[in-house]
């Protein structure tokens, strides 16, 4: 059963993947946080084959929120999402 934060979590990822502007690219980067630490916690993984710039920043990105709690992850995504819109 999903909770109300999961549900609006849910909606905030839907709202933002459907946005036709663009976003900053730093901005991108924390959502790119957020989203992970929210969904994956603190289990970092990092594709090799991907080892390109832009997914260095991604990982470096996820993993400055090391002990961020997965629920306070989808409160900083849904209030940055919510700035976004």
């Amino acid at each position: 059963m999903n909770s109300d934060l999961d549900i609006a979590f849910e909606n905030a990822f839907e709202k933002i993947s459907k946005l036709k502007g663009k976003v900053a690219p730093d901005v991108m980067l924390k959502l790119y946080a957020y989203y992970k630490q929210a969904t994956s916690g603190n289990h970092f993984f990092f594709n090799n084959k991907e080892s390109d710039v832009i997914t260095a920043f991604k990982f470096n990105a996820w993993t400055q929120l090391n002990g961020m709690p997965e629920d306070d992850a989808k409160k900083e995504y849904i209030a940055l999402v919510n700035t976004i819109i």
